[in-house]
Order: C-alpha cells, then structure tokens, then sequence
C-alpha cells in the first residue's frame, strides 16, 4: 500500500472512530496486563516495582512514569526511542548512524558519547540486569510487561552510574498454561516486522517456559546517490528464551536467554555546510542522502543469559538472587563527512563483557516498617580498536596533510556495593525513607594510541598515548524521603539523594599533544532536592502527578573535540573526555491522565527545565556564562486524546491522536547553531479494532505532518564537518495480532 493511501486510510479510520455515535452498545474494556482491576469510568491502577518491591504508581513517592503492554501497543511503541515525548524530561534517540546504539538523557543528565571507553549516565536495566554498553540498548518492544521510567538518581538502589535515571524493561511473567501471540506488521518504507510469543508449563506448572522472537525490517530513509545503496535500512532480530522452574509456592529459578542482531546500514546524516576543504560538494537536500565513499557497515550483535532464583523464607523475608552474564560486539564505519573523498573516514570495533550478581533481601511483615537491602557486584572489560583516517584524497593526501590513527585498548571495572532501602510507616498518614548505599568500583585502563604512515594501520611512526592506569572511585550515596498522605487520594512527598557516575580515563586521549588527557576523569556527582505529589480525583478518573526539582551536579564529564597545532603548522584534534566544571538543574514535571466518561481518555505530560552552569574551566577561564547544557529543552510535553467504542460483537474499536512538543535543544557540546534544533511538534494518531477475542488490527502513523527534526550531530570545526542526524520521517503502518 502506497504512503498516500495508508494516510489517507488513517486520517478516515480516525474520522470514524471520532465520530461514531453515542449510542453504541457498551462493553467492559480488556484489562491491561500489570495493573489492577478497575471499576468503570476508573483509570487503571498500574503497579511498578520502582523501589524493588511491587508498588502502584500512585502509591510510591519518587518520580516514575509506568507503560503496561497494552498501553505500549495502544501508543505505537516499538523501542525505547519511542518514549521520547511520552515521559517527562526524557531524551532518548539512537546515537550517531546506528538503529541500536542508544543515547539517553533524563533531567538533563546523560552521555551522548557510544565508544567503549565510557559508561552511559541513565541505567538500561533487563529484567533487573544492568546493561553496561549502550550498542544494542535501544531495545525493541516484544512480549514486555511493562517499562518504567524512574527520573533523577537512583544511586541507592540501582546505583551503578545511574545518576541520571533508570529505565527498566520488564519481560511477561511465565505462564501456567499454553499461551502465545503472532504480530504481522506492513507498512511505509517497506517496513516488514514479525513478532511472535509461545509460553506453556507442564500439567503440574512446576515446569514453564517461554520463547519470544522478533523479526523487524525496512528499507530505511534514504541513499548513497552514488552507489544507491539504502541508508538506514533497519535489518534486526531478537530472540528471548526463559525457561522456569516452580517445585513450590515458595521458591522458584528462571533462566533467561536473550540476543539482539542488528545488520543494518548506517543511517546517513546530512550535510549542513559546505566542507572547507572540498567546496566543490553542496549540502544535498534529503535528511537522510548521502554520497560516501566508504563502505556500509553497521554491525552489532548483544547476548545475554541470567538465572533468577526467589524464595520466599518466611512469612517476613524474601530473598532474591539475579547472576548474569552478558556481551556485545560492534563493527560499524562512520564516514563523518558523508563525502567521496577520505575527509573523515572511520572503522570502530568494540567488544564487551560483564558478570553481574546482585543478592535482595525484602522485608515486610505486615508492620510499619518494611525494605530491602542487598549487595551488588560487577566485573566487566571493554575493549576497542578504531582506525581514523582523515584528509587521505588528494589534494591534500598528495600535499602530505593525511593522518592516520588509531585509538585502542581495554577498560576493565570491579564493582562492589552494598545497599539499604526501608520505609517506617511511624503514623497513619506518615512515612519515613531512608536508603544508604555504599560501592567502591576499580577501573584499569590500557590506551595505546598511535599515528600510522598509511591505511593498512601496520606500523605505528607516532606514539600519542602508550599507558595504563587505574581509578578507583569510593561512593557513598544516602537517600531520605518524607511522605504525608493527606488523604487516600493525596500523598505529598520530599526527598533528598545523591547518585554518582564513575570516572576513568579518556580512550581518545593524546599525551603528546594535550598532557592533561592523559590524567584520569573525576566521578561526577548529583545532589538532588525533589518535592512531589501523587494525586487521585473523582473516584480515580482523574490523575495528577507532580514533581519539582533540583539537581546540583559537580565534576561535569563532558565529550569534546580539542583542536591543536600539530608540528607541520596544520590543524589537528582529538576526541577529549574532561570534567567540565559545576552546574544546576531546576525543573518541573507534570503528568496527568483524566477519564471525563467510560470511553474518552486524556493523557498528557509536561516538562519545564532550567539548566545552569556554574563553573566551566577553558584554559584557565571560567566560561560558564557561554556554555548551555546538552539535550535539555527548557519545555517539553505530550497530549493525547483516545477514545474506545465498545461493539456488539465483544469486540471495540479505539482511536488516539498524539502531539508532542519541544523547545530549543543543543545535542552536541560545541553548541554549533546549526545542529542545534529548534523548537519543534510531531502529530501522531492511531486506530485499534479489536474484532474478537483473539484477532486485533491496528493502523498507526508516527510524525504525520512528516516534519523534519535533528536529533543528534558533529561539529569538528579542524576538519570543517557540520553534519546531523534526524528523526524518522512520516511512518504509517498496518498490524494484525492473533492471540491465544
């Protein structure tokens, strides 16, 4: 089906269901899956496990926002990048030309930086396993419970550089008995997806299991107009294989699988200027076309396994064991200025491995006291090779201007912590917090990089940086809540917590240019003040989530590009990694969802943010007052309108229509006005018939108005580089699910 008949599809499927009559007959909405039951006209009550034990999200007092299943099916989520303008202060975009590789800021905090070399600010957690590389992280969406988003630092019970926030996917529980679910998707771009579910258990349930498989594929959004090659074109497929034993109520073991294997092309980027140094190449007029001379390679494979065992010791104590172990590798080429010539030619290989286990204790008799305490261990190594080749076409490979380099080693950390969370209940309507976690983390570092002669990259005529080191970081993070429940449908709440992210060294590094590379990076830390109030109205048809905030961040890590003077009087530059100084976040968070009648939903969002730094030393200088946060937008904010019709068949046919917005963002460091992107909105919409119990359809279009938007980009001013990355453009698709 072609763009313009599937829109115009949507826009009269909308229409319909908008416009149907009243009188329709009326049928008890399909409950979502994590939630409780509701009583009619009542929003659900969903239930999270944000502080390690099951929770409504009403109940529990920190800032999180939770997705069931069917809300993640009902807003066209397929990834985590497809959260972005559906969670407050929440910026999250596949990094650089990768569809896997995951970016994500919460409040303002994050790390844009992908390479091996440094760890992510906002915690990717998997069925309560930590993923310590972001290449394979953008997860997609198939046979989940739910995703939660927790804002701010979570350094007491995640703690492991999660000082921005976490953001949890949760995989369905194993079945009792045979169950299963096949998805087909069509739609523009030449999108083919298949995602299918299979569980079952033994006749005595003590045996279960469940093998969930994802196939998702298109042609991308653009091409090498030189070689016509596709851009972009999405080539994925995943695999989770959980296998459960359950001899007794009180103790069960599940083993997981999982794998991800990402094939597609690099997505192209857009050239915004014209290169210095080879005029002759205007800026082409796609988003997403390129004319690269360097060869299509993006691969990337994530593997996993964990054993999960819980049991139940006494009517007080429940213990939990989670081991894991978990990999990835990555072979991708980045032509940094999508031209023929070897302007900025790039080959990256990276390959990790960790070991994870993690031992919770829960606590609740029933009293007023109840928590959760556990001890947390981490051993992983990163490693890389990348191979730079820069100003290799004549003229300037003939004039003597070519570099060769490469940047390579391994990072090794040793993580141990020790952690304590409980709530005193000392009244009624009161409640104290406290939590308190303690880790000391070891990083080894070996950098050896190098200039070369040529491109095979065989014997090295220049040494930039030939050493090891070792950062040892020890943390304590506290936590201390207050929280009033004024009356059943009000509880108000303030607390204070810190959260680290550790330090290293930077894997880029050039000691014979710039000395102070070469010295290790400081923890970074977040003192965060936050008050915040969870609010029920009108026999729950009305929810108000608030949350006002401050984050006093020091010892800034920030990725930059340095220019230099090499010794032939031509301009060089490097990747650096440094503390940039101080800052301080103020924000304010507003989610609210109102059920004005059975079939008519609102939801909606909305984030004001005010980034400040205090402290930036640049050679000496304190330059604060020029320096502005990345991927922070000062507002930012979603609306959606859904509306459901019960049919005489049991069946419903349900509609939405979505708009998010944002304000001004800078998504790289050099706060380059030409990659920055403007404030900007996406219309989205979308229509579900449920025709019968097992069989649904659903017609959905994401970024209708086909509005162009950067999310990310470089600006390596040595090289005369200004090129972006965007958004998906309009997308519209076509899903049948059968289940059973």
């Amino acid at each position: 089906m072609k763009r313009t008949h599937l829109s115009l599809a949507i826009g009269l499927a909308m229409g319909a269901v908008f416009a149907a009559p009243a009188m329709a007959q009326q049928a008890a909405p399909e409950q979502a899956a994590g939630s409780t039951p509701a009583k009619a006209k009542q929003l659900d009550k969903i239930v999270v496990t944000a502080r390690k034990r099951s929770e409504t999200l009403q109940d529990v007092p920190i800032a999180v926002s939770a997705f069931t299943a069917d809300d993640l099916r009902t807003q066209n989520v397929q990834n985590l990048g497809d959260l972005h303008g559906k969670v407050p202060s929440l910026q999250i975009y596949a990094a650089r030309g990768s569809n896997t590789t995951l970016t994500a800021y919460i409040r303002g905090i994050g790390q844009a930086d992908p390479t091996w070399g440094f760890d992510p600010a906002v915690g990717i957690y998997l069925d309560d396993v930590y993923l310590a590389r972001p290449q394979g992280a953008m997860l997609d969406v198939f046979d989940v419970e739910r995703i939660e988003v927790l804002r701010g630092p979570q350094g007491t019970l995640y703690g492991k550089n999660t000082i921005g926030g976490a953001i949890k996917y949760i995989s369905r529980p194993l079945p009792v008995k045979t169950e299963g679910a096949v998805e087909a998707t069509v739609g523009t771009h030449g999108e083919k997806d298949v995602k299918a579910s299979l569980g079952s258990a033994s006749a005595d349930q003590v045996w279960r299991g469940r093998l969930a498989v994802a196939s998702l594929h298109n042609d991308g959004f653009g091409k090498d107009i030189d070689t016509g090659s596709r851009n972009g074109n999405k080539n994925t497929n995943a695999a989770r294989l959980t296998l459960g034993f359950f001899p007794s109520n009180s103790f069960n073991a599940q083993l997981e699988f999982d794998g991800v294997r990402d094939n597609s092309n690099p997505r192209g980027a857009k050239m915004l200027a014209v290169n210095k140094f080879y005029p002759q190449y205007q800026p082409l007029a796609g988003d997403f076309d390129t004319r690269s001379g360097f060869a299509q390679l993006n691969h990337t494979k994530l593997y996993g396994t964990a054993l999960t065992m819980n049991w139940i010791a006494s009517e007080a104590w429940s213990l939990k064991s989670v081991t894991a172990l978990r990999g990835s590798s990555t072979d991708t080429n980045i032509d940094f200025d999508t031209l023929p010539p070897k302007l900025a030619d790039v080959n990256a290989l990276y390959s990790d491995h960790q070991f994870s286990q993690e031992l919770q204790a829960n606590y609740d008799s029933g009293g007023s006291v109840h928590g959760v305490f556990g001890l947390y261990y981490f051993d992983g190594s990163a490693n890389g090779t990348i191979h730079n080749i820069f100003l290799a076409s004549p003229p300037y490979s003939t004039l003597g201007y070519a570099q060769y380099g490469s940047t390579g080693g391994h990072m090794d950390t040793k993580s141990y912590a020790g952690y304590g969370d409980f709530a005193w209940d000392f009244s009624p309507d009161w409640s104290l917090g406290v939590g308190l976690r303690y880790t000391h983390e070891t990083k080894g570092a070996l950098i050896q990089n190098y200039g070369y002669a040529n491109a095979d990259f065989s014997t090295p005529v220049l040494t930039l940086a030939n050493f090891s080191g070792s950062h040892s970081s020890d943390n304590v993070s506290p936590k201390v809540s207050l929280d009033w429940s004024v009356n059943p449908n009000v509880k108000l709440y303030a607390s204070y917590s810190e959260g680290f992210h550790s330090g290293g060294y930077n894997i880029r590094a050039n000691c014979a240019a710039i000395p102070s590379s070469c010295k290790p990076i400081e923890d970074e830390k977040v003192q965060s003040f936050e008050l915040g109030s969870k609010m029920s109205f009108f026999d729950d048809r009305l929810m108000m989530n608030t949350a006002l905030y401050r984050n006093v961040y020091s010892n800034i890590q920030l990725s930059v590009f340095s220019s230099y003077t090499q010794a032939n009087g031509q301009p060089g530059f490097f990747g650096d990694f440094t503390n940039a100084g101080k800052g301080r976040i103020d924000g304010l968070e507003e989610e609210f969802a109102w059920m004005p009648s059975e079939n008519w939903t609102l939801r909606g969002n909305l984030a004001w943010m005010h980034t400040k730094y205090t402290r930036f030393m640049s050679g000496g200088v304190n330059i604060a007052d020029k320096q502005k946060f990345t991927n922070a937008p000062k507002f930012s904010g979603g609306l959606t309108l859904e509306h459901s019709i019960p049919l005489a068949n049991g069946g419903s046919l349900s509609g939405r229509i979505n708009y998010s917005y944002q304000s001004l963002v800078y998504p790289e460091t050099t706060l380059s006005p030409l990659i920055a992107q403007p404030a900007y909105g996406l219309w989205n919409a979308g229509v579900t018939w449920q025709v019968n119990q097992p069989w649904s359809l659903s017609l959905q279009g994401s970024n209708l108005a086909n509005k162009s938007y950067r999310t990310t980009g470089y600006n390596i001013a040595a090289l005369g580089i200004v090129t972006g990355y965007y958004g998906n453009p309009r997308m519209v698709t076509l899903s049948a699910r059968y289940t059973f």
